[in-house]
């Protein structure tokens, strides 16, 4: 989980504004009590960790490897 990874409050607001998050936003989120599990469904985190994010990160799609399996 990469919300996980970045423990600290401040990692978190640096890496949303990285990823375009308004600053603002990105201090409401960061400073969340919610759990990873809950905070995992949040807009934000949907808009700003998609599924371009991973591919540009080096990692594919399941639904991508499992076409390629059969």
């Amino acid at each position: 989980c990469i919300w996980k990874q970045w423990k600290r409050v401040k990692t978190r607001i640096r890496n949303l504004m990285k990823l375009g998050v308004p600053k603002y936003k990105a201090y409401e989120y960061a400073n969340t009590r919610k759990g990873y599990w809950r905070i995992s469904n949040s807009p934000i985190l949907n808009a700003t960790l998609d599924n371009r994010y991973f591919k540009s990160i080096g990692l594919m799609s399941l639904s991508n490897i499992y076409q390629i399996i059969n």
